[in-house]
């Protein structure tokens, strides 16, 4: 008579590489137990026989312990630098030239030669290369004319280094609402314009490359007679309804960091149209004297005028190796946010798929065009705060590390920026933040790689709700 037998699945993905595709077997789940209800009449050795009662016998191990994905490679590998820019970096160092001053002319500057290309990809006229974004964040809010005490209106959900930018250049921060898009809230920017008429200044961060309505933002701005600026650390490469971001603000600034899509370990760019904000910065990072005339993207000498005995100088200069290896990268941009948007894509669509009924993606903002370097994610609030560190707890155990925003410890959530803590109370984001994840989506990584975290990231929702669905 035909043979019957109880497999018991050890996984979802090792149950289909099991079973798939074979004819001979008819079958069906129930409680994470795979029945086989059909075979042909089959001869057993007596060693084949021993093997299924071996399997029978550990069952409840297999049930208790299955066998999960588990990826091993560096969720912080970073973009190497392209070899052109290693080898200019070698030359620089061998020739001792690393001051971006010590040079005869703007055109045998690497830096100037830097900044150019900077400006060329994102449309600004001038660009002032820095030693760091944040000091960017900070050198745009004094050349747009912040003072002492001045509110700035910023998201509630960013990075740490914006607020203490706000602090760096002597302003104040007052936070508006960030929504489960991770951008800020308009409606409550609105309000906030009202509530702060004394407010001069916004600085909008466009966290993770995510971008609010710019069109409603700059409206909102513009009637109250506030000064838009943008922190576009994370969105470079990013554009809004056709032009690079950092165009709807009076000035923007942009990041070299080692995680960013340019990467020299620190760096930093400002971009704006302005003339007198240009030479302001050009100053306060370091060109004294008539050290002007070796920048290229700045204006001429008459928009200086007495500027370098006026205003301090911070020595906040680019050097010459951090440009040296930026260049080829810019070469690179556009090829690179196509193979990130790709994999994003299947990485959400699979996520979708697998487990919408427990997670939410955050939507682009219509008119954007993204650069997904990395992915977030809402759980649902469903879900118990003891099974969201489960959730993380698995994740990493696996190999993966993921990140809640609104942790106790994490410098995006706005409890902890203690130094600009909040006036009043952030109810929407700091709900939001309780369930917003984040995963690096690494370049160097393989595509399979991908599929390997989806596995991950599913599998470790299940283990830590005990999802019902984890087989069916």
């Amino acid at each position: 008579p035909a043979t019957r037998f109880i497999i018991f699945t050890f996984g979802y993905k090792h149950r289909n590489n099991l079973f798939a595709n074979n004819p001979r077997i008819d079958s069906y789940h129930h409680n994470n137990t795979k029945y086989i209800s059909k075979m042909p009449a089959t001869r057993f050795t007596k060693l084949a026989l021993a093997s299924i009662v071996a399997l029978a016998a550990g069952t409840n191990a297999l049930l208790t312990n299955p066998v999960r994905t588990v990826i091993t490679r560096d969720i912080k590998t970073p973009d190497p630098v392209p070899q052109s820019g290693i080898d200019e970096a070698v030359s620089l160092m061998t020739s001792g030239r690393m001051y971006r001053y010590n040079v005869k002319d703007s055109a045998s500057s690497t830096v100037s030669k830097c900044e150019v290309e900077i400006a060329e990809y994102t449309g600004h006229k001038y660009c002032v290369a820095l030693n760091s974004c944040g000091s960017a964040i900070m050198l745009m809010m004094k050349c747009a004319g912040l003072q002492p005490g001045d509110e700035v209106l910023s998201n509630a959900f960013t990075f740490g280094a914006v607020p203490s930018a706000i602090e760096h250049a002597g302003g104040k921060a007052v936070y508006v609402e960030s929504n489960y898009d991770h951008v800020m809230c308009v409606d409550d920017l609105e309000k906030k314009l009202v509530e702060y008429p004394n407010c001069k200044f916004c600085l909008i961060s466009h966290m993770r490359g995510k971008i609010a309505d710019m069109d409603a933002v700059k409206d909102a701005c513009d009637r109250h007679n506030v000064i838009l600026l943008e922190d576009c650390a994370h969105s470079l490469g990013v554009e809004w309804k056709g032009t690079h971001t950092g165009h709807i603000g009076k000035v923007a600034a942009i990041s070299a960091q080692s995680y960013k899509m340019i990467n020299s370990g620190e760096g930093g760019f400002l971009l704006t149209d302005d003339a007198e904000i240009a030479a302001k910065c050009a100053v306060y990072a370091g060109a004294y004297e008539g050290l002007a005339s070796k920048h290229t993207t700045v204006p001429g000498p008459e928009v200086f005028a007495d500027l370098p005995t006026e205003i301090p100088n911070y020595s906040l200069r680019m050097s010459a190796i951090a440009a040296a290896v930026i260049r080829p990268q810019i070469l690179t941009l556009d090829e690179r946010r196509e193979k990130y948007n790709k994999r994003y894509a299947f990485v959400t669509e699979k996520l979708v798929e697998r487990k919408g009924h427990l997670l939410s993606i955050p939507v682009n903002t219509p008119g954007m065009t993204p650069v997904h370097d990395s992915l977030q994610f809402n759980l649902n609030h469903d879900i118990t705060d003891e099974q969201v560190q489960n959730f993380l707890d698995e994740c990493a155990t696996h190999g993966l590390p993921v990140e809640l925003f609104g942790h106790k410890s994490n410098a995006r959530n706005f409890v902890n920026w203690k130094f600009a803590p909040a006036d009043q109370p952030l109810p929407l984001t700091a709900k939001m933040l309780t369930r917003a994840c984040d995963v690096r989506l690494p370049l160097m990584w393989d595509d399979e790689d991908f599929e390997t975290m989806v596995d991950v990231l599913c599998e470790s929702l299940d283990a830590a709700i005990a999802d019902e669905d984890v087989m069916a």
